[in-house]
């Protein structure tokens, strides 16, 4: 049973879905603005510096976000909530400690880092800005996670809407005030837009958490500082540990391909441009529809981690069925839509003709991506972090592999960077699947998970593709044949998918 102000698992997924689906829209809208303001090239300086950004989030904040998440069911599983605030108290003292030297290697090191590891002179003011903004994200996080943890879903999706409109006004009226601007200071009106962005989202979550954990009511021991520090410390390190490396390679990965590209005979602003077009608004694009992905996430890992700690395997591989049947009646036709419909959505949205150059591997990829973020989520959730990081790191390995060894060759390009996203997210579908199923015995249904949805999908895709062809040849606008093709492909997926046995009844309903 839920507890009292907790919704139940499918509530929790509905209610984030419904709510990350308006941040989402407005998040793309938002991207959609940024890149006509701005262009293809400020786009890709921009696409540089986040790995940045993600790499210094891996250092300080990621592994404790990560054992806050699941430690807090933990603690309320066996009625010790007092070891909540003792929880947030050392994961923010952790954090704060972690950021100070960071912070002065990075202004120390600020022009280094630009010129030689990012490779333009033009991200320096940027990379200043993000350290505000990295300690305020982090503070942001661990309150946030507290909620997830606890069930508590509607605090923290209310206030991620509230930060996504805080971002669009700050950034967006910042770029109305001073453009035009040179590309550097372009970049660091963004990220001193973010950084106020972070601010107001900090300092609500910190309020709305002092109010909830008033109203909790504190019971239990608690827990003594060094049986707490080591429980920490065994989920952040590992945790942590997998995300920088898995950054790191990011990093290298984004700031390599401009200079293979360059090696392969394109012009530097092109390649710059080439990074921004697909990793700036491609893959955005196709990430709009599985907004359900990190509501599914972050109501999945604290209940297998509470029935975890229960002893309760057969609800944990429960629970694991659920999510996966979940995410493949919504993830294929999802991504069956996009490859039909998204390069004349692109040109709609971006006004960029290269948006759709790689649309179908891409589409490819993130299905197969939505399906290895569930099967990381169920291995995190049952306390094998471990596992997650070394599949996680070996798969961006033989991402940067395939960036390094054929993005320089001229008849290859950008290509080789997507076809190595392609495969490297085959491969960590592959082992995460393989992993999960030793450790919790879980059986795969290929049809009800795979074949079902994969058919009814692909039918969904090939007759929206003909009926979108005989709309556009027969003059109707774009605004008409694209919700037109959409509307008609929905309603024939689920006819296909019922016809086989299937329907979304009873998807989302499980505790």
């Amino acid at each position: 049973m839920a507890r009292r102000g907790e919704l139940t698992a499918g509530g929790s997924i509905l209610f984030l879905t419904v709510l990350g689906t308006l941040s989402q829209l407005l998040a793309f809208g938002y991207r959609v603005a940024l890149s006509r303001m701005v262009g293809a090239e400020v786009m890709g300086l921009y696409q540089l510096i986040m790995p940045v950004y993600s790499v210094l989030l891996s250092l300080t904040a990621v592994g404790l976000t990560s054992a806050v998440s699941n430690l807090t069911p933990q603690y309320l599983a066996l009625g010790n909530s007092r070891g909540i605030p003792q929880l947030l108290g050392t994961c923010l003292k952790a954090l704060f400690l972690l950021m100070l030297p960071i912070a002065a290697v990075v202004l120390l090191c600020s022009d280094p880092i630009s010129v030689y590891l990012l490779g333009d002179a033009r991200t320096q003011l940027g990379l200043l800005l993000l350290l505000p903004c990295v300690a305020l994200t982090g503070v942001e996080n661990l309150h946030k996670h507290f909620f997830y943890g606890s069930g508590l879903v509607r605090p923290p999706a209310v206030a991620e809407l509230l930060e996504q409109l805080v971002r669009t006004g700050a950034v967006l009226g910042l770029l109305v005030c001073f453009l035009p601007q040179y590309p550097e200071r372009v970049v660091g009106l963004i990220v001193a837009g973010m950084v106020v962005c972070e601010v107001a989202s900090s300092l609500t979550l910190t309020l709305l958490y002092r109010w909830r954990l008033g109203r909790m009511g504190l019971t239990g021991p608690g827990e003594t500082g060094r049986v707490r520090r080591r429980r920490v410390a065994s989920i952040a390190l590992p945790v942590g540990f997998n995300s920088l490396l898995g950054n790191l390679m990011g990093a290298v990965n984004a700031a390599l391909v401009p200079k293979k590209l360059v090696e392969g005979g394109m012009e530097p602003s092109q390649a710059i441009s080439e990074l921004g077009g697909v990793c700036g608004m491609t893959l955005p694009m196709l990430a709009l529809p599985t907004v359900f992905l990190g509501a599914m996430s972050l109501v999945l890992v604290p209940r297998l981690a509470r029935a975890a700690a229960l002893n309760h395997p057969r609800e944990v591989r429960e629970k694991i069925d659920k999510a996966l049947s979940a995410v493949s009646v919504l993830a294929l036709p999802a991504m069956g839509m996009m490859a039909v419909l998204g390069a004349e959505l692109g040109v709609l949205l971006f006004r960029q003709e290269a948006v759709g150059e790689y649309l179908l591997p891409l589409a490819a990829a993130t299905a197969l991506g939505c399906y290895q973020a569930v099967l990381g989520a169920s291995l995190n959730g049952v306390g094998r972090q471990g596992t997650v990081a070394w599949i996680s790191l070996l798969c961006d390995g033989v991402q940067l592999a395939f960036t390094a060894c054929l993005v320089g060759l001229p008849q290859v390009g950008m290509g080789g960077f997507v076809l190595g996203m392609l495969v490297s997210t085959a491969l960590g579908l592959v082992l995460c699947a393989w992993r999960l199923a030793a450790f919790t015995g879980l059986k795969f249904r290929l049809f009800q998970w795979a074949a079902a949805p994969g058919l009814a999908a692909l039918l969904s895709a090939l007759v929206t593709n003909l009926l979108f062809q005989v709309l556009r040849d027969s003059g109707v606008p774009v605004l008409g044949r694209i919700p037109a093709a959409l509307v008609f492909g929905l309603l024939l997926y689920l006819a296909a998918l019922n016809a086989q046995g299937l329907t979304m009844r009873g998807l989302f309903r499980w505790e």
